[in-house]
């Protein structure tokens, strides 16, 4: 059973850097959608050496965590137990306490992923291509694998990290193929693109666009659009930006973190929308 929706919770989002994190608007927002006056969210600057003194010492208030960047590994020692989903990548972004106190970490990214495609119309593809090779991109082929039939080829920057998509292809169940990121291009030609890159990294991909492009998930929400998202779009091509990532994800924790379902997702997509624009 997850937290008590009657009394007075507390949640938060860790990382470090943090203060960008959209994480606080998206889900104060479901909590006053759903009426949890009494329930919280906040975001603290936690590094991986300050995360287990700082997970110790919560509270029976606190229903749950998300976790960012550096600690979606470092959280699963702290851990009494971990989901399938969020073993397969070995990356845990969402921390769960039950009622009898024990911490469950799941990964709300694939999920998160999977479910911002199909509000897109994207059920299955044949085939799919991967920008990138970071952390971000083994989540993506661990999504992949409940959307793909077919080959994902990654590019990549270097044969360490081709290694690497290509184990997580194995072990995942998806048939990866790498190739060098000075062929990206051949990327865009893909049913499903996917782009994990930093912000910049594809810029120049941007005019090798072809004609009628199919389907751009780029993960990247600040700043949006991206120069590849932008043309991709202007040539009629369909996108899913990093902002659908972040609020499905999102929906996921909410949903996890107070028993209640559904989550608002359109209550929280606009005010994340309103915080971006405001910046």
């Amino acid at each position: 059973m997850t937290a008590r929706a009657t009394d007075a919770r507390r949640a938060a989002v860790l990382g470090s850097p943090i203060a960008h994190s959209l994480s606080p608007v998206l889900h104060r927002a479901a909590y006053a959608e759903l009426g949890l006056t009494d329930w919280s969210y906040d975001l603290f600057d936690v590094d991986e050496a300050a995360l287990p003194g700082f997970v110790a010492g919560l509270g029976p208030e606190w229903a749950g965590l998300s976790l960012t960047m550096p600690l979606k590994r470092a959280v699963i020692p702290l851990l009494d137990e971990i989901t399938e989903t969020a073993a397969s990548v070995e990356t845990v972004n969402t921390l769960v306490f039950t009622d009898d106190g024990r911490k469950t970490g799941d990964n709300t990214d694939i999920p998160g992923m999977v479910a911002a495609l199909r509000e897109r119309g994207v059920e299955q593809v044949e085939s799919a291509a991967i920008l990138g090779a970071g952390a971000t991109a083994s989540s993506a082929l661990a999504a992949l694998a409940r959307v793909c039939t077919g080959e994902v080829v990654a590019y990549v920057r270097s044969a360490g990290r081709a290694a690497e998509m290509r184990g997580w292809g194995e072990r995942l169940g998806v048939p990866v193929r790498t190739a060098d990121w000075a062929d990206a291009a051949e990327a865009l030609r893909a049913p499903l693109v996917v782009a994990t890159t930093p912000a910049g990294a594809t810029d120049a991909l941007a005019a090798e666009i072809p004609e009628r492009p199919a389907t751009l998930f780029d993960v990247l929400y600040d700043p949006w659009p991206t120069g590849l998202a932008a043309r991709w779009s202007a040539y009629g091509g369909a996108v899913v930006g990093g902002l659908d990532l972040l609020v499905h994800q999102a929906v996921l924790q909410v949903e996890q973190m107070t028993g209640r379902k559904p989550a608002p997702v359109a209550a929280m997509r606009a005010a994340g929308e309103a915080a971006l624009a405001a910046r």
